[in-house]
């Protein structure tokens, strides 16, 4: 079977680049969401890993979607070996059913890894100086109005926190974070 993971950072980005690569390679099953790659805690990588079976292939736009860390790019790489299961990169042209493709996948997932770090270094470097110069407030404070009611419904059990979160048009984080400060109030 051919199965594509699809995944985005998050709710306001589009996945639509990525599912139009994969389109030819006739996918069977899809699996996407929207959220950070930072661990492999997501519910739809989960939900592949264990879908697929002895002889499927997994298609990728690129590894960056399936894990930041090349620790977790090997691990899941060889959770899917283990099982039987090929993994091919659109972008990088990569199939991990060969000793090329799999030497090329640790150097790209180190590569990654690199990129990732120093993006985040660049990131709070930035940050430090927009504070030093009075530029930099943080991200906007997040108001709901009436939101002691919306978080009753989800105390009543009458929707999920994934629920919740898209009603309110928040992040799930985000939820977590109103519901924090919320009960600490």
């Amino acid at each position: 079977m051919k199965i594509a993971y699809v995944r985005v950072s998050t709710v306001e980005q589009n996945e639509a680049r990525q599912i139009e690569a994969l389109k030819k390679y006739g996918i069977d099953k899809w699996f996407t969401e929207k959220v950070s790659a930072k661990d492999t805690n997501r519910p739809q990588l989960q939900a592949m890993l264990e879908f697929a079976r002895e002889g499927d292939t997994v298609y990728i736009h690129d590894f960056s979607r399936l894990a930041r860390s090349t620790s977790d790019l090997l691990k899941m790489v060889e959770l899917l070996q283990a099982k039987g299961v090929h993994l091919v990169s659109n972008k990088e042209s990569i199939d991990t059913s060969t000793p090329t493709g799999k030497l090329m996948l640790t150097m790209l997932g180190a590569i990654y890894e690199f990129e990732r770090t120093n993006l985040l270094e660049r990131q709070r470097e930035g940050v430090a100086i927009a504070k030093t110069q009075g530029k930099y407030k943080g991200r906007k404070e997040i108001k709901i109005d009436d939101f002691g009611a919306q978080y009753q419904r989800y105390l009543n059990r009458e929707l999920s926190k994934v629920q919740l979160a898209k009603e309110l048009n928040i992040s799930r984080p985000t939820l977590d974070k109103l519901i924090r400060e919320y009960t600490a109030a």
